[in-house]
């Protein structure tokens, strides 16, 4: 069992910065892919990036990519979403979530889920 717990979320302005984070229960953390997935209201929850057990691969949906990066620290079994140039339209609640053993973007795929930490990007 893995309890996930987000933190960092905001309301920022238009073209600012937000870096979320994600730190999980256990002791078998670099095991776990992990990844990072929003839903905005009315909207289905979308994959957004995805990390590697070791932190060697990651992947970036196409709509984020050159604006979040995604990365891990194993020591602290915490994953973390840096946001920078946001958009109003990356405002969603965002969750942390785990699998085992690689990166998918089927969200029905991942195993373990956070509550969620909303973020609010201003126009």
């Amino acid at each position: 069992q893995v309890q996930l717990v987000e933190s960092g979320g905001g309301l920022v302005q238009t073209g600012g910065s937000l870096s979320l984070s994600c730190t999980a229960s256990g002791r078998t953390f670099s095991s776990y892919a992990m990844g990072w997935f929003r839903q905005a209201p009315g909207k289905e929850r979308e994959f957004v990036a995805g990390i590697s057990g070791i932190g060697t691969v990651t992947y970036l949906a196409d709509s984020v990519k050159g604006r979040f990066t995604i990365s891990r620290d194993n020591a602290k079994n915490t994953v973390y979403l840096q946001m920078n140039s946001l958009k109003p339209e990356d405002s969603a609640v965002y969750y942390c979530a785990a699998r085992l053993p690689v990166i998918v973007v089927v969200i029905t795929a991942w195993d373990y889920w956070g509550q969620g930490t909303q973020v609010t990007v201003s126009s």
